[in-house]
């Protein structure tokens, strides 16, 4: 089980000043002057039984910067010779609809691909990993040039691959069944409860 997603527009802000690391009783110190050093895409495919990530940074996202993720992971074991690939992904435009999912198909017929509901990519685990990328690499975002951008998010990959843990969901299918008998549970009385208002009206 794949998760894949694109963590657009990531910069390279050069802060006029350094910035200041915190202290004691002291925040850190962060210049809002900046020169722009560019921008690039981080594409991340994230495996979710074994806490791994494959990364990629492209100048741009779309179709091609996509399969060549894909093509990445599934030109590696275990992947090149498993079954079936479930591939989650958003509604984005870089894999969005059927002709995304038929393109992965022709490319690698192991591979499927699923989409989140739309506006519900939160669901896609990688979210998580881009949110680890946001606190843990990027922010201060204080980088000199796209390279040293690019270097950082690498050796952080090469890190978590080393010590990640799967994510652990708190809400199970245990929930997911108590929640839905409570429904079933309310739904009879609701509806009889409409039935004689509208009797009476």
């Amino acid at each position: 089980m794949i998760s894949a997603d694109e963590k657009t527009s990531v910069q390279a802000r050069c802060r006029c000043h350094p910035t200041l690391a915190p202290g004691q009783a002291r925040a850190m110190r962060v210049n809002h002057t900046y020169g722009r050093g560019g921008a690039l895409a981080y594409l991340a495919a994230y495996d979710v039984h074994h806490a791994r990530v494959f990364g990629r940074c492209e100048a741009k996202t779309g179709i091609d910067p996509f399969m060549a993720l894909v093509s990445q992971v599934m030109g590696q074991e275990p992947y090149a010779s498993a079954k079936r690939v479930f591939w989650a992904v958003d509604n984005g435009s870089s894999h969005r609809g059927k002709k995304a999912a038929d393109r992965l198909t022709a490319a690698f017929p192991n591979a499927v691909m699923v989409h989140t509901p739309v506006h519900a990519s939160w669901l896609n685990q990688v979210e998580i990993y881009f949110s680890v990328v946001q606190r843990k690499v990027v922010s201060p975002n204080d980088f000199t040039d796209l390279a040293q951008v690019r270097d950082r998010l690498r050796a952080f990959e090469d890190r978590y691959n080393a010590t990640a843990q799967p994510f652990q969901w708190r809400f199970t299918t245990s929930d997911l069944d108590d929640l839905l008998a409570r429904l079933d549970r309310h739904t009879p009385a609701d509806r009889q409860e409409e039935s004689s208002v509208a009797l009476a009206a």
